[in-house]
């Protein structure tokens, strides 16, 4: 019997595993470059000694029969956390997405791919408590790390870059 349960559970593991990389496989051409980012990430942000530890959890995943990617993420467990919806505009033959956030605010952007592994995102903020306007980000995947580097228009003047390293992750993104 215990033959018989390991030969079901190896079928239906195959099976899972063939139908997750169709799945993931199954994109629209102009979004085929996000596909080494599905599947989930986290960073530990670099925070002073003292300070509050910071943890960013995301999800990359296909939407939309293959027509968007979906994103979601959140900080410190859902302390802060929001979704976007990436995908290709025919009209205006651009990348576009939304980003819809837990603080009230959201954004709308474009995104340029300069490589096959490397991209960078334009967005306009609307709603920020803080006084941003805008935000630029380079994203670039090496060595299975997802390297971003993130600047804001805040009141005004750019903001010194802050970089981020992702990796691979088995925690899952939550919202409160």
């Amino acid at each position: 019997m215990t033959y018989f349960k390991s030969l079901f559970l190896a079928l239906c593991l195959c099976t899972f595993s063939s139908f997750a990389n169709e799945t993931a496989s199954n994109l629209d051409k102009e979004l085929e470059v996000f596909k080494p980012y599905l599947g989930t990430w986290q960073a530990d942000f670099k925070v002073p000694e003292g300070a509050k530890k910071i943890q960013d959890v995301g999800r990359w995943e296909r939407a939309l029969n293959g027509k968007a990617i979906r994103t979601m993420h959140s900080i410190n467990k859902g302390e802060y956390g929001g979704e976007s919806m990436i995908f290709y505009d025919s009209k205006k033959k651009s990348l576009v997405f939304y980003y819809f956030t837990t603080a009230g605010f959201y954004t709308k952007g474009t995104i340029t791919v300069l490589s096959p592994t490397q991209f960078v995102a334009y967005e306009e903020v609307t709603g920020s408590k803080e006084g941003v306007t805008k935000v630029k980000s380079t994203s670039d995947l090496k060595d299975d790390k997802f390297i971003v580097s993130t600047s804001y228009l805040k009141k005004g003047e750019w903001t010194k870059p802050e970089s981020r390293s992702y990796t691979r992750s088995t925690k899952t993104v939550k919202f409160k």
